[in-house]
């Protein structure tokens, strides 16, 4: 029986054994199996980079060609557009139209009125015209603190041009070197340039709007009678 008994447990002894080995050797196996997969699938990552890559950097040097051939193309153009001017301007040298010559210090006045000297103590005219007032209003002030302050004819031409500014002192320097010779002649060109600026005279029309008081007789409307006192017949 002790024999018997001593048999079968060798048997199991063996069969566990056995079953163990088999156990190992397929655990081995699909480690194995495990270990190849994990390195065809780092090998087909490696292949996508790789090609990555490559296909990046073909990108890369074809828009540098691109670029290289822009560059060439501009190149040649400004080239083209640099000769074109050159032509433009060896044609065009005879045909350069001449400079402005422009005065230096431009004075239209005459030289009797430029070596007029005006006193210090001369009241100077406290009025301005640039050019959008009324020309014989202007004047017209002007005469007025002239007859107050006095002077010559030849004064008034210095202070009258002291009155301008602005488009009139333009207007003024554009005339002629030694154009103006008197003060009414400079007062008459000062008006006919600024002619449109003078008020339009009143015309019929204007009276239109004008009404009488009904409590006023029309002779009284009319003003006072200066034609004097009438003399009776047989007087």
């Amino acid at each position: 029986m002790r024999q018997g008994a001593t048999a079968l447990e060798g048997e199991d002894n063996v069969t566990m054994q056995q079953l163990m080995e088999t156990t190992i050797d397929g655990d081995h196996s699909a480690l194995q199996q495990a270990l190849a997969a994990s390195k065809a699938d780092q090998d087909r990552v490696l292949v996508e980079v790789q090609a990555e890559q490559t296909a990046s950097q073909n990108r890369f040097q074809d828009d540098l060609e691109a670029s290289r051939a822009n560059n060439e193309e501009l190149r040649r153009a400004n080239e083209e557009l640099r000769r074109d001017l050159q032509c433009i301007g060896e044609h065009t040298t005879d045909e350069r139209t001449p400079p402005i010559l422009v005065r230096a210090s431009p004075m239209p006045f005459s030289q009797a009125n430029m070596d007029m000297v005006i006193p210090t103590s001369f009241m100077v005219p406290k009025i301005t015209f640039i050019g959008v007032e009324d020309s014989e209003a202007h004047i017209t002030a002007f005469h007025t603190q002239m007859m107050i302050s006095g002077g010559t004819g030849t004064m008034h031409c210095k202070l009258f041009m002291g009155t301008f500014s602005g488009t009139t002192l333009d207007w003024f320097i554009s005339l002629p070197d030694g154009h103006i010779t008197s003060f009414d002649q400079f007062s008459t060109l000062f008006k006919d340039q600024f002619i449109v600026n003078q008020a339009p005279p009143p015309v019929s029309f204007d009276f239109f709007d004008v009404k009488q008081n009904q409590r006023v007789p029309t002779r009284k409307a009319r003003g006072p009678d200066i034609s004097g006192p009438r003399r009776r017949l047989g007087a």
